[in-house]
């Protein structure tokens, strides 16, 4: 038993002489991370001085607090793998997309006209229009909840149509007065009013349909007989 434990006591020290000359942080027993970024580049919105274990690598992306699900006040940093699994991160936003010092921005589509909210895409308006937006956007701004009808455009001379990237189109009330019906968005018509005031009381206006329609009655009875007085019958 002494013979075979000093075998191996001589074996262990020839073999740390071999090796004397070595570093102990280049001997191919030591363990060492894999030296390889994450990412290509990292610059602003990459902490790249942290080690993301699960996708081994070096460098993290800073990931916005308004995209994230949990509440945060500061860029939050995540690793590829959870930001693939997208689990911490809302649906309306695009985290491959840079915004300031992190990544995340809302999702928008045809032309950045529309942005998506709770998973659906709305109208990004243009700014001014909104009594009391919820957020504001490259383009214009945007409402969480309900969104406006015809009227509520109307009351501020605004049209919900697109208006280079953002919707709502002015129309000077004193040339133009836009008729809503129900709660669409478009209105049925807008009036040319070339200098008249539409709110302005007339007189002789009728009161109703009814009314409306026996003045024409009357007039097309006056215009008859005057043909008939003026004009031969052939």
């Amino acid at each position: 038993m002494k013979k075979i434990f000093a075998v191996s006591l001589i074996s262990i020290l020839a073999s740390n002489g071999a090796n004397a000359a070595i570093n102990w942080w280049e001997r191919p027993t030591v363990c060492r991370l894999d030296p390889t970024d994450c990412y290509t580049s990292m610059g602003t919105g990459y902490d790249s001085e942290m080690w993301d274990a699960n996708s081994e690598c070096w460098g993290m992306k800073l990931i916005c607090p308004e995209a994230l699900k949990r509440e945060e006040y500061q860029p939050v940093p995540m690793g590829k793998t959870e930001i693939a699994k997208g689990t911490e991160i809302k649906q309306d936003f695009n985290t491959d997309i840079l915004n300031g010092d992190c990544f995340g921005v809302r999702k928008t589509t045809s032309n950045g006209t529309m942005a998506s909210v709770d998973g659906e895409y709305v109208k990004v308006w243009c700014n001014g229009i909104l009594e009391n937006p919820d957020e504001f956007l490259t383009n214009g701004e945007i409402t969480y909840g309900t969104q406006p009808t015809c009227s509520d455009l109307a009351e501020y001379g605004y049209v919900g149509i697109v208006n280079n990237r953002c919707y709502g189109k002015y129309y000077d009330a004193s040339e133009y007065f836009i008729e809503c019906e129900g709660d669409d968005l478009l209105p049925s018509r807008i009036i040319l009013l070339n200098g008249a005031d539409y709110n302005a009381p007339s007189g002789n206006a009728p009161a109703d349909k009814s009314a409306a329609d026996k003045i024409f009655d009357q007039m097309e009875s006056v215009s008859e007989t005057q043909r008939q007085k003026y004009f031969d019958k052939d």
